[in-house]
């Protein structure tokens, strides 16, 4: 096992990336308690990461996407309805039912 130098993002970029992400979205913007609390709020915040929030280098979808699901893009007659992720440091969207 290689151990990557500190301060080097370009040893790891994709590592590098996933914490500069969730240190700007959610750690700088909370008061962690502990470990326990960092726990599952990192895994909260896997969660959207990984089921709602849109990759640029996935066009826009998220890391689950299933590919045989499209949805119309523009619909406006559709109600969108709000979540709360991480006590409303985030918010998800998705259609209403």
């Amino acid at each position: 096992m290689v151990k990557i130098p500190p301060r080097s993002p370009r040893a790891n970029a994709y590592s590098e990336r996933w914490v500069r992400t969730a240190r700007a979205e959610v750690t700088d913007r909370m008061l962690i308690a502990g470990p326990r609390h960092l726990r599952r709020v990192l895994e909260e915040y896997v969660a959207h990461f990984n089921r709602h929030r849109p990759h640029r280098a996935r066009g826009l979808r998220t890391p689950d996407h299933d590919s045989g699901i499209s949805v119309p893009v523009a619909d406006v007659a559709a109600r969108i309805q709000r979540r709360k992720v991480l006590s409303g440091l985030i918010h998800e969207y998705e259609r209403a039912a």
